[in-house]
């Protein structure tokens, strides 16, 4: 059965870095192309931040640009999103998504998403 779990939201004052945690299971996670969505309250699900299986690409999007870093440990199963300079914008229910797409398949994971508030 597979699980993503994320962990390590929390209230920070603007600023402020918090360390997301994305701990997986039940699928080749070395397979996967791994990304960080946000949904803050009345907006739109925002890709945030995808790495490469492999971990040697990765990408942004324009407004966590400097601030945010991906990374993933295929050994644990896990990946992680340093958040830096964090502001109340950032504000959002962040999200663990696991892509596997090719010609003839595709296979993609959600986990339930890890509270961020950015708040004085």
């Amino acid at each position: 059965q597979v699980h993503l779990v994320e962990s390590g939201g929390g209230l920070v004052q603007p600023g402020g870095s918090l360390r997301l945690s994305c701990a997986t299971s039940g699928f080749t996670f070395g397979n996967y192309v791994m990304n960080w969505y946000r949904q803050a309250p009345g907006k739109e699900r925002e890709l945030v931040a995808t790495i490469s299986s492999t971990g040697g690409n990765t990408n942004y999007t324009d407004s966590v640009k400097g601030r945010f870093t991906i990374s993933r440990d295929n050994a644990k199963n896990t990946v992680y999103l340093q958040m830096n300079s964090l502001k109340p914008e950032d504000t959002a229910v962040y999200l663990c998504n696991a892509v596997n797409r090719g010609r003839y398949y595709g296979f993609d994971y959600w986990g339930e998403g890890t509270l961020v508030t950015v708040s004085s």
